[in-house]
């Protein structure tokens, strides 16, 4: 028999899933700069970031998150101080001068990124994002029975949270790698660069000064 428990919480997490985020266009933005694998390889590093956050508030640790206004305070501040700099470096990139789109596709395989950055780039943006350690503090408990071994429970969650998360990052790569050629053309690409800078930039702002 199918645990009514594990549905309602599949339901609700892809329903959180798809909703946009910084986790989106940080997808985007590799994507567009390294293509399909790096968004790929990054979409990876965010979910396997969900392991973190589910461990650690089952053995408790994430509750200083909520007892702590300085502990909250110093890891948003860092989330938030990653996210901006991921930021600038996109709006740095939309404005250094583009090359056109056929020397690009021709250097794209000698100037891609080792995909342990853009792994690393998107477990950091999960991890470092306080919001995410409040959500399975708060949330996960909620489907977890008394009668549950705690630790099994958050994992199972977490796993088919992971599932979710990489299907929905995954159909997004591929949806902007499809039309990447689009992308590449200088001006197309500035304007990506910029509008995931520009959005990058206020979630990480808008992270350190909203309050607890």
């Amino acid at each position: 028999m199918i645990d009514s428990q594990v549905l309602a919480f599949a339901l609700a997490a892809a329903l959180l899933t798809v909703a946009p985020g910084p986790d989106t266009f940080l997808v985007i933005r590799n994507v567009v700069r390294g293509g399909r694998r790096d968004g790929i390889v990054t979409s990876f590093g965010i979910c396997s970031g969900l392991f973190v956050h589910a461990t650690l508030s089952a053995v408790g640790v994430s509750m200083l998150l909520v007892q702590s206004a300085t502990v909250f305070r110093l890891v948003k501040l860092a989330g938030a101080c990653y996210l901006v700099w991921l930021g600038v470096q996109s709006l740095r990139g939309a404005l250094r001068a583009s090359p056109s789109v056929d020397s690009v596709e021709a250097s794209s395989p000698i100037s891609r990124r080792p995909p342990s950055q853009s792994f690393i780039e998107g477990w950091l943006s999960n991890v470092l994002n306080p919001k995410t350690a409040i959500f399975y503090l708060a949330f996960l408990p909620q489907f977890i029975g008394p009668a549950d071994p705690v630790l099994q429970k958050s994992l199972l969650l977490t796993a088919i949270h992971f599932a979710q998360g990489i299907l929905w990052l995954g159909i997004v790569a591929f949806a902007v790698d499809r039309s990447r050629r689009v992308f590449l053309q200088p001006v197309i690409r500035r304007w990506m660069d910029a509008v995931c800078g520009t959005l990058l930039v206020g979630l990480g702002l808008r992270l350190a000064i909203q309050r607890q």
